[in-house]
């Protein structure tokens, strides 16, 4: 086992066998629904979440993980030996790193590191992978930290919504607010740039806007290499599967992962959202 310990949140969404594999310790966002707290992705998973959504009337409203709960991850790997590095989604999307950073005042002195992704799912996700492969073959906190910012610019997330209620709803539209109000047929395309959601273009149909994807995803990587691609998709797994499979093999990607959505992220980018992250010339 490595001296250093890595830590995320759940909307990396990194598969369970790679967390395990890389001994990844990812730490729940929050979901309250009416009177509820649910913890994304333990206490409710994708599949029961979005046919609750359609049913309920209360809309879901999401929190970040709590400084109690960093206070607790960072005791417990302390306790045995091991250094921290966190690497969490972006702080302009979420006040997660404002809650991993209150937590540090118990542990003066402490070796903890936060890392701000700028980015979410599995751009946040390839992020974690490669700076854990590296501590897996030796690499120090520093060089593990110093990796996992310089991943950063090296990442993207590029992502098609049926609507923009969603994140308009909960406050997460940034850049896209120059769409709302367009007309309903018109399915904006979207992505994470400097750790907030930006607008990219609109185009007219669905499957426009999954063939437009696969060419920005092209233009985004810029002929980089080596390519790691990843879906994130929100109850619309088909198509999800179909976009990574024929972007994957146009830019010969040395690996595809295939994902969903965490709740929390699905109750801001709404059902029908599709999209890919990807990691180039890492």
């Amino acid at each position: 086992m490595s001296k250093v310990a890595i830590v995320t949140d759940s909307t990396a969404t990194i598969p369970a066998d790679l967390r395990q594999q890389y001994d990844i310790h990812v730490l729940p966002q929050v979901l309250i629904w009416g009177e509820e707290t649910l913890l994304d992705g333990v206490d409710i998973q994708p599949d029961e979440f979005y046919r609750r959504l359609e049913k309920d009337p209360v809309h879901p409203k999401t929190s970040q993980v709590t400084p109690a709960a960093f206070n607790q991850i960072y005791s417990q790997l302390l306790e045995n030996d091991r250094e921290i590095l966190a690497i969490l989604v972006s702080r302009k999307l979420s006040g997660t790193i404002e809650s991993a950073t209150q937590a540090l005042e118990f542990f003066p002195g402490a070796s903890i590191e936060i890392v701000d992704s700028q980015s979410v799912a599995m751009a946040l996700g390839f992020q974690v992978l490669a700076t854990a492969r590296a501590v897996e073959e030796g690499a120090s906190l520093q060089e593990a930290k110093a990796l996992a910012e310089k991943a950063a610019p090296h990442t993207g997330v590029v992502f098609a919504v049926d609507t923009l209620e969603y994140l308009h709803r909960g406050g997460r539209i940034g850049g896209g607010a120059r769409f709302l109000g367009t007309a309903l047929n018109i399915k904006p395309i979207l992505e994470v740039l400097d750790g907030k959601i930006e607008a990219v273009e609109r185009v007219r149909t669905r499957k426009k806007s999954l063939n437009r994807l696969v060419e920005l995803i092209e233009e985004r990587v810029g002929g980089r290499q080596p390519v790691r691609l990843a879906t994130l998709h929100a109850n619309a797994a088909e198509e999800a599967r179909i976009l990574l499979d024929e972007t994957s093999q146009r830019l010969d990607a040395v690996e595809s992962v295939f994902t969903e959505v965490s709740p929390v992220v699905g109750t801001h980018a709404g059902p029908g959202t599709v999209g890919l992250a990807f990691m180039a010339g890492m």
